[in-house]
């Protein structure tokens, strides 16, 4: 055996020793960025979609009984927000059923949480309505400017957004919304948020 082959080896060895350091150090790093793109946890998947937060103005708004209302009254809480017209049909009023099934479902959150229909016109609103959603908000644009806050207006009425307890529009639904998915959407954030 020649002397020079001896460290010849021990080189080869040293080199195939840190290869796999750097294997072994790097694959799970490698292994979670892959699992991040192509199979997404469910935690991280919304059902609603996010929405910049960005604070709501102050809006002038009325009770149906023509006192005026002040967003700001419901700071510290989580809103759920339906924008119709008072002749609430099919959909505008399964979303009104769901906004409040999803407000029953959190249980000892749901003091954490309001509703409110946001009324686009000077209809009358059915007094069953009233009845049937009761502890909900039925407040009235008084001019129409915070409806420009939520999107297209012929978009509008077919979602139900999401306010955090900071006076901030952060999440919208799809039209037709699950309730089942809603209400892991809002569970994960009253889970995770102080505030509320």
């Amino acid at each position: 055996m020649e002397p020079s082959a001896d460290p010849e080896r021990r080189r080869r060895r040293g080199k195939l020793i840190a290869f796999a350091l750097f294997v072994i150090t790097a694959a799970p790093f490698i292994a979670a960025t892959l699992a991040y793109l192509y199979w997404p946890p469910a935690s991280r998947l919304n059902y609603g979609t996010l929405i910049e937060p960005r604070p709501l103005p102050e809006a002038p708004l009325k009770r149906l009984d023509g006192t005026a209302f002040r967003l700001g009254e419901l700071k510290g809480k989580w809103v759920l927000l339906q924008i119709s017209s008072a002749d609430c049909r099919g959909a505008c009023q399964k979303a009104l059923l769901h906004m409040r099934q999803v407000r029953l479902t959190q249980g000892k959150d749901r003091d954490r949480i309001e509703r409110m229909w946001l009324i686009t016109d000077a209809l009358p609103v059915e007094t069953l309505l009233i009845r049937s959603y009761d502890g909900m908000h039925f407040v009235r644009t008084a001019d129409g400017s915070l409806l420009r806050e939520f999107g297209r207006p012929d978009e509008v009425s077919e979602h139900v957004f999401l306010i955090d307890p900071l006076g901030n529009l952060m999440l919208r639904f799809p039209r037709e919304a699950d309730p089942s998915l809603m209400k892991k959407d809002l569970s994960r954030l009253l889970r995770l948020s102080r505030n509320g």
